[in-house]
């Protein structure tokens, strides 16, 4: 019986993925990204335990939400990719079910990519910097897990939206985006991107489990600031979808 280790459940979630959903937020990350908000998620021996037919019961509650919306379950976390054989099973039980399948994700596992997303109708993939030295810096790790990932889902040509989160004086630069957007113009499956705006909402947590915060003192991103780089990559993107062209904020 194949189980896993699982953070929180949420249900209703209508940012992860197209239409409403069940997200389930699973436990262990290979990163420690300075601006992470779920440190909680980071440990893989955290949380709680759950099968594939006790977290299947849970999301076919509602199935009709997903039916009208055109909604679906959705695996966060921390990092799914840390527990594979249970994402790709749970997965291809969703597909028997009729259930759409998004995996969110900074592509950091430990491999049976191509198994899983056999089962995945859609990647929302976190690019966290497209600097070598600057990567290893935000989040711990070099960017060669993220690499192995995806070219596992151009192999696989997986529908694929891209977010990356603007943190004041590290991803904010004009630049920056323009670099961003000449790289995702490079990956032929990438239907949507989204710029996310660093905030505080995790702060708190650090405090609590005693873990020095790394991005003290940097201010929430402006909206105005976020409009503007949004310019910035509009005018260098190059989706090659006919019909979702679309920069999300």
């Amino acid at each position: 019986m194949i189980k896993a280790r699982v953070h929180s459940i949420e249900t209703m979630g209508l940012v992860d993925g197209p239409g409403i959903r069940t997200v389930v937020f699973m436990q262990g990350c290979k990163l420690r990204c300075a601006y992470c908000h779920n440190p909680d998620t980071w440990d893989i021996k955290g949380g709680e335990e759950i099968t594939v037919d006790e977290l299947l019961n849970k999301v076919k509650r509602y199935k009709v939400y997903y039916k009208r919306s055109g909604g679906g379950v959705t695996l966060s976390g921390g990092d799914p990719l840390l527990q594979p054989e249970f994402v790709a099973e749970f997965f291809k039980r969703c597909k028997m079910e009729g259930i759409h399948t998004t995996l969110d994700t900074s592509g950091y596992g430990i491999g049976h990519y191509d198994e899983i997303l056999k089962y995945t109708d859609l990647v929302l993939l976190d690019i966290k910097h497209i600097d070598d030295i600057e990567h290893k810096k935000l989040t711990g790790a070099n960017r060669h897990g993220f690499f192995e990932f995806l070219n596992a889902v151009k192999r696989n040509g997986t529908k694929l939206w891209i977010r990356h989160v603007v943190v004041p004086g590290i991803t904010d630069k004009d630049e920056h985006i323009r670099k961003l957007a000449e790289f995702i113009n490079t990956i032929p499956n990438v239907e949507k991107v989204e710029l996310l705006p660093y905030h505080l909402h995790g702060v708190n947590k650090y405090k609590e489990m005693n873990i020095p915060y790394r991005l003290e003192g940097v201010p929430a991103l402006e909206k105005e600031r976020l409009r503007e780089l949004l310019d910035v990559l509009n005018r260098t993107l190059k989706l090659t979808s006919d019909d979702k062209k679309e920069i999300a904020i």
